[in-house]
């Protein structure tokens, strides 16, 4: 029998100093067990700053195997706590071979699964390309103490194919480690319509999959990046249950009704629906 989903959004801001950044996630996650929650999940890259706003090597020393060092202490954390606990790690897989991973660990402590992110932005003040290559693990969902959960990764939530494939594993929540922010470059009156377009496409994926969506984010100034948390959790029909600040760490715990997933389908049965017959188009680019 599957615990109750009851999700925690870990949203903090982070620091140079991974052992601050550890102990700033390890105090959330311990009140978040207190107030009952059986899913943690952390922002991405939760071990230090967002790096990626230039290309340096000496960030490649930031690092580490996966499993490794904080996979081990992610996996310790959450047999204590008995709560999955999904985290945002910078792989090194072999030497000169990155990835930007999440790692599943059960409640037992045992480790359910990894997910190497898929889609690698290249933006201005998001120079991934230069020190993460694309996953190839695919599109998953893993089976945990909480029931199937599919993982994604920030700039995976700009794709409906991301979320179509990971709800086609069986997925009953999309869970979306993310660091987004707002540029100094940018005028300030794309603001409101970058953070609209964000919660308005994850809120789709919701609708369009009828699935619970996730994403914690991280808040605070990082060089010229303003994070915007406002870490969220989406229902099947795209009704926002709970809100983060957009300026404060702040833990929330919220309880997924797993029921509302096979009600909603009832009425929007998407699934039932789609034209698998008719989708030979989607594996090619657009345009001749």
């Amino acid at each position: 029998m599957s615990l109750p989903l009851r999700v925690a959004l870990c949203q903090h801001q982070a620091d140079d100093d991974p052992e601050i950044c550890w102990a700033r996630f390890r105090q959330q996650a311990e009140e978040a067990a207190r107030q009952g929650a059986t899913l943690i999940i952390t922002q991405e890259l939760f071990m230090g700053p967002y790096f990626c706003q230039g290309q340096e090597l000496r960030h490649f020393d930031r690092a580490e195997p996966v499993p490794g060092p904080t996979t081990n202490r992610l996996q310790e954390l959450a047999a204590k706590l008995g709560c999955v606990i999904v985290g945002s790690l910078f792989e090194k897989r072999v030497p000169g071979l990155y990835h930007n991973t999440a790692v599943v660990c059960d409640a037992d402590g045992s480790l359910a699964g990894i997910y190497r992110k898929m889609h690698i932005p290249q933006d201005p003040g998001f120079d991934e390309k230069f020190y993460f290559a694309p996953g190839d693990l695919g599109f998953q969902a893993h089976d945990t103490a909480v029931g199937r959960i599919g993982v994604l990764i920030c700039w995976d939530q700009w794709f409906p194919e991301s979320a179509r494939l990971t709800t086609l594993q069986g997925a009953e929540i999309l869970l979306f480690p993310t660091a987004i922010a707002w540029d100094d470059l940018e005028t300030p009156s794309v603001r409101p319509v970058q953070y609209d377009a964000w919660l308005t496409s994850m809120r789709a994926h919701a609708i369009a999959n009828g699935v619970f969506v996730a994403a914690p984010n991280r808040v605070g100034r990082e060089g010229r990046l303003e994070f915007w948390g406002g870490s969220f959790v989406a229902d099947p029909e795209g009704r926002i249950l709970h809100q983060c600040s957009h300026d404060q760490p702040e833990m929330a715990v919220v309880e997924c009704q797993r029921d509302r997933i096979e009600n909603v389908r009832h009425t929007w049965p998407f699934l039932r629906d789609r034209r698998t017959d008719a989708y030979d188009g989607m594996m090619s680019r657009w345009g001749r």
